[in-house]
């Protein structure tokens, strides 16, 4: 979990409102009771030492409150705002509104209560009212509240409502609120991509011996069941809206889709498609595509792939030096090199990944190697989905009899530029799997923040504070059975034994 930094600026102030008082009880303890001047002199020092002592405790109170300093002693930082939160309230150029509603019986709406008001000093354009529609139910009819926790942001005339009590949740809704614009995440579908509507989770393992549901691996690659409804889930917290296409029915790419998602083709694009997808990249679209272990591409789509300066292999990567568990095809990837799309993501991993080969490209276009294996990994071939060859392929087993070449392989590259000179700026990121995008990975280690990156580097969101919504920690504390003795020995015998001992000490000196 991520942390603001202190701010040393309000220490100071506190440090200095600390002196002020230190140096008042100090010249109260040596000021004279008495001193030989009488009638008006003497009231007029009186009054005089009074004015003085009352003027630096309003003055040193004052700086205290302009500079609030916030401390945290919890171990999880459960009333401190995440650093993501407060870094996005620093982005805020606008005027915002956060009007919460809260029931002050509920210590989850209090704590979300304190947080936005720590969040509030932190920049002046954030106004927020916390209101407790028990106590003040008109405010809550006028903005049509009827629930408990619920955050109205106002900017600008647009509004947005969230539920929950969780600040960075809130810092999503203002980042939203002063958007200004939709941003549409488009899944296509007709190829056996993974769905966005699926809620299944569904623990699976692809590779090249084949697909693994904990049982005996399959030849034949197939993908039923597996979704990718949790990337649409995160997308959708993060304010984007989510829709289904179909380009064999809709025959183009619509204007309203800012990004396109491709996770997991399995059967081969149409011709139509394979153009649709160009134009769409030709008139300034962000496609993410996700083309796993099998797929074959349409020649269409290949040149098209080919244009974007990458070659996805009919093989997989086999990582003996780092990988995830104990599966060297489990690639694991925990150095990246400088691109906004990988500036805060910490390890990943990729259940069976196909290598890319980087191309050269025509025109104005910037290919970076955005993944890439470790110097001891080498690849496999493997079969195109839908292969049932039953005579044996000579040069194939040729190919695999020879020794594996070890040596970093590409395993995502992300592309930036035009694709000729009568188009428009794209973005594409290309990734030789999808597992790690499924309902059944992406949770895990890095590869949620990895994606949500992407999303917003091709939504062109970069430049922004990413915020991801963490899971709240309940208000206890976790002690060891250790400590809880610990503290069972130091309430019920120490202390008691304590108060014994100092009255046995009283009465002996009394006595």
């Amino acid at each position: 979990m991520e942390h603001p930094e202190l701010d040393w600026n309000a220490l100071l102030w506190a440090g200095g409102w600390l002196a002020a008082v230190l140096v008042l009880f100090a010249t109260g303890l040596r000021l004279p009771l008495q001193t030989a001047l009488a009638g008006w002199r003497g009231r007029a020092y009186s009054a005089g030492v009074i004015l003085i002592a009352l003027g630096a405790a309003v003055l040193a109170n004052v700086a205290l409150h302009l500079h609030d300093v916030h401390f945290d002693l919890t171990r999880e930082k459960v009333y401190t705002p995440s650093g993501a939160a407060m870094r996005a309230i620093d982005e805020v150029s606008r005027e915002v509104t956060v009007t919460y509603f809260y029931r002050s019986q509920d210590p989850a709406g209090r704590r979300a209560r304190d947080l936005l008001a720590i969040m509030a000093r932190r920049n002046p354009l954030l106004k927020v009212v916390a209101v407790d529609p028990d106590r003040d139910p008109r405010l809550a009819r006028e903005k049509a509240i009827q629930i408990y926790n619920a955050a109205v942001v106002e900017a600008e005339g647009r509004r947005v409502l969230v539920q929950g009590t969780d600040e960075t949740e809130i810092a999503i809704g203002i980042q939203r609120v002063l958007r200004g614009r939709a941003i549409t995440a488009c899944f296509l579908e007709g190829h056996g991509e993974l769905p966005m509507d699926n809620f299944e989770y569904h623990t699976h393992l692809e590779s090249g011996a084949g697909h693994s549901h904990d049982d005996a691996s399959s030849q034949v690659v197939e993908m039923p069941g597996h979704g990718a409804g949790r990337l649409r889930r995160a997308l959708e917290a993060q304010g984007y809206e989510a829709r289904k296409l179909i380009l064999a029915t809709e025959g183009d790419v619509p204007t309203g889709c800012t990004l396109l998602v491709t996770a997991n083709p399995r059967t081969t694009f149409l011709p139509a498609e394979s153009a649709a997808l160009r134009a769409y990249l030709r008139r300034g679209g962000s496609a993410l595509l996700l083309l796993d272990l099998g797929f074959v591409l349409e020649p269409g789509l290949a040149r098209l792939v080919a244009e974007l300066g990458v070659r996805p292999e009919q093989e997989v990567v086999v990582d003996p030096l780092s990988h995830y568990s104990t599966n060297p095809e489990i690639v694991a990837v925990t150095g990246y090199d400088p691109h906004p799309v990988t500036r805060s993501v910490s390890l990943t991993f990729y259940p069976g990944i196909r290598p890319i080969t980087m191309l050269p490209t025509a025109g104005d276009l910037r290919v970076t190697a955005l993944l890439l294996s470790s110097r001891d990994s080498y690849t496999r071939p493997v079969k195109p989905v839908g292969s049932h060859a039953v005579e044996p392929d000579a040069a194939r087993d040729k190919d695999a009899a020879a020794p594996p070449v070890p040596g970093p392989r590409v395993l995502g590259v992300a592309v930036e530029g035009r694709l000729d000179s009568n188009s428009e700026p794209m973005r594409a990121i290309v990734v030789g799997d999808s597992d790690f995008a499924s309902n059944s990975f992406f949770p895990y280690m890095a590869n949620s923040d990895l994606l949500l990156s992407a999303a917003r580097w091709l939504a062109r969101e970069e430049r922004t504070t990413a915020v991801a919504a963490r899971v709240p920690v309940p208000p206890l504390i976790a002690l060891t059975g250790r400590q809880s003795n610990a503290v069972f020995f130091l309430v019920v015998f120490a202390m008691p034994l304590l108060v014994v001992a100092l009255g046995c000490v009283v009465w002996w000196r009394r006595r």
